[in-house]
């Protein structure tokens, strides 16, 4: 059994400084079998781990006990990452120990001179993904850039045969959109750049446009920034003029809520209270539609096998009552009508970004909608768009990513079918 002194300083405040990435990441299960087998814990503290809640709470637990279990600790941890091919955290530890002119990591003297423990070839490991347990959206990597496809124009048979179950979408343009694309933050939360971030906007940019949209796009900015930016959004005076509005957040987030680059939330409910009824009233009865590219907690959909079925999957690179009350000669609104909310991810999860084509939401939105926009209403592309993620899955060899799953949902309160009928004007 390993003696009870601790572990060395420069090990400890490498786990310290790497905490929250390592609970985000590590893959307990085998792990803990190789070091049981170095008595580096015991089987009545591995029940003490599985006793905690979800992945992130039994890897805290876990990373709150190595420190006291010895000088050689940290090296029989080391040692089994490299076992359970998570070499890629040993690196991470490693790069933030001081080094050496020779490139290798420093260790104890009294370590076995066997084992080397290398610095990566840069010397300083790219920052990795998601330091915040709250924030995170993986960024993959298998795939080429990024695809701006070509909205297919509506014709006129089908508007006819469908516009009078539908809401009126025929002003040019047909609303106005906001997209606040957040990709580079500061702050104490310390929130990762958003590689890929820029594709997404640019492919939503594009494909507003060819909808018909005047679109607005605002970059990086604090919470309060964008709580401004979407009151002004809100108040202006075009949308009595048009039709329909859309609104798309692309940034870190946590359930209800958005980050500003200043590392500070945005809540989500305030933000559909500024389009709401009440507050504004240019949009009554207007279809307003909401896109959010965020994370809305911390948990890895590791996914399951299916038991049967020929699905596989994809790996590409929101009345009156009946009592009597006097009548009330204005016609009452509920508060909040006429919405529907794109969610990347489900609650609890974590949203995946692929760094050279955006995330993997945008890029289904993107496509379904200027494939199926002539002749489909918006809920239906979103089932569709649902049907894309759930075929898709992450690879990233060697981490605990690989074969990740995302699911996609969204929420409506629409009245009405909401063709976007592209391309068409009456009387073109």
């Amino acid at each position: 059994m390993l003696g009870a002194c601790g572990m060395q300083k420069c090990h400890q405040e490498a786990l310290k400084r790497n905490r929250v990435s390592l609970a985000k990441q590590l893959v307990l299960k085998e792990l803990l079998e190789h070091l049981i087998e170095k008595d580096v814990i015991t089987t009545e503290m591995v029940e003490i781990i599985q006793a905690k809640d979800g992945s992130f709470g039994q890897n805290v637990e876990f990373l709150n006990l190595l420190p006291k279990r010895g000088p050689k600790a940290f090296l029989f941890f080391c040692e089994a990452l490299r076992e359970t091919k998570q070499q890629h955290l040993e690196e991470m530890l490693l790069s933030t120990i001081p080094s050496q002119s020779n490139g290798t990591a420093k260790l104890n003297r009294g370590y076995e001179e066997s084992l080397s423990f290398p610095v990566p070839e840069s010397a300083i490991l790219q920052k990795r993904q998601c330091l915040h347990p709250e924030s995170m959206e993986y960024s993959l990597d298998n795939g080429d850039g990024p695809h701006y496809p070509q909205v297919k124009p509506c014709t006129p048979e089908f508007y006819h045969a469908h516009q009078h179950l539908a809401y009126r979408l025929i002003s040019r343009p047909r609303g106005l959109a906001l997209i606040l694309s957040n990709v580079h933050f500061s702050g104490e939360k310390d929130l990762d750049f958003r590689s890929g971030g820029d594709v997404d906007h640019a492919a939503l940019q594009k494909l507003f446009e060819y909808l018909g949209y005047q679109v607005f796009v605002r970059h990086n900015q604090t919470a309060q920034e964008m709580q401004e930016e979407l009151e002004k959004f809100s108040k202006k005076p075009a949308h009595r003029e048009v039709d329909s509005c859309i609104v798309s957040l692309l940034s870190h987030g946590v359930e209800g809520g958005v980050y500003g680059v200043d590392g500070k939330l945005l809540q989500l409910p305030e933000i559909f209270r500024l389009f709401d009824n009440a507050n504004c009233p240019g949009l009554q009865n207007k279809p307003k539609m909401f896109f959010i590219q965020a994370c809305r907690g911390d948990e890895t959909d590791r996914g399951v096998d299916q038991i049967d079925g020929s699905e596989r999957a994809d790996s590409p690179g929101c009345e009156e009552s009946d009592a009597k009350m006097q009548e009330n000669s204005k016609l009452r609104l509920p508060t909040c009508s006429d919405m529907i909310c794109g969610y990347a991810c489900l609650r609890g999860t974590a949203a995946m970004r692929n760094t050279k084509r955006g995330s993997w939401y945008v890029e289904a939105l993107t496509s379904v909608f200027a494939e199926d926009s002539q002749n489909t209403h918006v809920a239906d592309m979103l089932v569709k768009v649902n049907r894309l993620i759930k075929r898709r899955e992450g690879y990233a060899p060697g981490t605990e990513f690989h074969r990740c799953k995302e699911m996609s949902e969204y929420c409506s309160t629409l009245c009405r079918d909401l063709y976007l009928f592209p391309g068409f004007y009456p009387g073109n």
